[in-house]
């Protein structure tokens, strides 16, 4: 046991260290002066992906790409020399073809992904030959990007959807703790994973996650269950979570997020699930009155969504600039031998951790880790297993509460003590 800490000390000193170095001297003399393109650079996502991306490399050189220009100065200002602003309409095929030449990776913030209608910008991607990331919180476009695997391998074109915090850094998470769980054979087969998520307000990013969680309201929950494929209500099954120091318990709400049907899929777990919920607290009950009072047909409708939330806008800024922006992510793996293990990761705010979890998908790209084809991030062909400590490390620089593979008691705020010591 103790030369096993040791070792895990040293592999956290090595991690720590790469980082410092890779700050200080910009990674590495491959990524250098590579030149990535953000689409949706100018919203909060994008630009965020950015600014965390030149923090990790101050090297890069970035095309900010999206369709307000004022906005798009603003972003460049705040990069530097090494960044331009390129007008693009994603539906616009020439636009995006003539955005992609010369680029060494593609960054697709552009959201929200529910309801589109293609993927004009993958298409892009794999015919021109260039890496591409996306920040995909939709289960059918994820689906819909997956189905252009051997597209891609063909080309020879690497690429990973849902690279973002949630789905994202989260199946990474999700994909270690199936690792250590089959690793340490005393523990039996994995059999239940839960995520867990929470952010106050909107985390920041405003009418896009207003948008995506009310289009949300509109599908039916895809959850597992002993193998078998389940149909929910939205916004139902509400559970109280304890998501540790800094954020405590919360009520969470099933959704229908993509990391449950994909790691269901390649993790090989039978039951899966994922819940969300936000604060305050008033903000989860609204969201039930709308996902029952308002018609399917109107909450599957992209444009009447995007109108409905330019009402609500300013009231949700003004919520927002009180409750803060604060994020949590809880990962909860059981076995068959009913013992469970525990990730968490908690951020002060929602807008500058999404552009660094983004940023450590891209940067592991651009480092050459991913393999052609187009991938889940749980998937080794997108972060091999080698790999996914430093992604894991980079995604986090920030958090005040990062905790991989511990029991339940260890990182909840009011464990459960049994006596004599032991806690459940």
């Amino acid at each position: 046991m103790a030369g096993a800490s040791i070792h895990l000390l040293n592999r956290r000193f090595l991690v720590a260290s790469a980082l410092k170095s890779a700050q200080d001297e910009g990674i590495g003399g491959n990524v250098q002066d590579k030149r990535v393109l953000i689409l949706g650079g100018t919203g909060r996502v994008g630009s965020s992906t950015a600014i965390a991306l030149k923090k990790l490399c101050p090297s890069l050189r970035f095309i900010i790409a999206g369709r307000d220009r004022q906005r798009g100065s603003s972003v460049v200002s705040t990069l530097g020399e090494n960044a331009k602003f390129l007008e693009v309409d994603i539906d616009n095929i020439k636009s995006l073809e003539a955005a992609f030449n010369g680029v060494d990776m593609v960054v697709h913030t552009a959201g929200p992904f529910q309801r589109a209608e293609n993927c004009n910008v993958l298409n892009v991607a794999i015919s021109s030959k260039t890496p591409y990331v996306d920040v995909c919180d939709d289960a059918d476009y994820a689906w819909r990007a997956k189905s252009f695997h051997a597209q891609a391998v063909a080309a020879g074109v690497p690429a990973i959807t849902t690279a973002g915090i949630y789905p994202g850094v989260s199946n990474v998470m999700a994909a270690e703790l199936v690792r250590a769980a089959r690793t340490d054979k005393k523990n039996g087969e994995p059999e239940r994973l839960r995520f867990f998520y929470y952010t106050a307000g909107t985390g920041g990013a405003g009418p896009t996650i207003l948008t995506t969680s009310f289009l949300l309201l509109g599908e039916d929950v895809t959850a597992y269950s002993q193998g078998k494929k389940m149909k929910l209500k939205p916004y139902s099954g509400m559970m109280k979570i304890d998501f540790g120091k800094g954020i405590g318990k919360r009520d969470v709400y099933l959704f229908n997020l993509p990391e449950v049907s994909s790691t269901h899929k390649v993790l090989g777990v039978p039951s899966v699930s994922a819940r969300f919920g936000t604060a305050p607290f008033f903000w989860n009950w609204g969201m039930i009155a709308f996902g029952k009072l308002l018609p399917a047909e109107f909450l599957q409708d992209r444009n009447k969504v995007q109108r409905l939330v330019q009402i609500f806008d300013p009231i949700v800024r003004a919520t927002d600039s009180i409750v803060g922006e604060r994020v949590s992510m809880r990962v909860d793996l059981e076995c068959s031998n009913e013992r469970t293990t525990v990730g968490i990761f908690s951020h002060k705010k929602l807008s500058v951790s999404v552009g660094m979890s983004t940023a450590a998908f891209a940067l592991s790209m651009l480092e050459g880790n991913t393999q052609p084809g187009v991938w889940f991030p749980e998937e080794e062909g997108g972060i091999p297993v080698e790999e996914r400590e430093m992604l894991l490390q980079r995604a986090s620089m920030g958090t005040f509460n990062f905790v991989m593979n511990k029991s339940p008691w260890m990182v909840e705020t009011n464990p459960k003590e049994l006596g004599l010591g032991i806690y459940i």
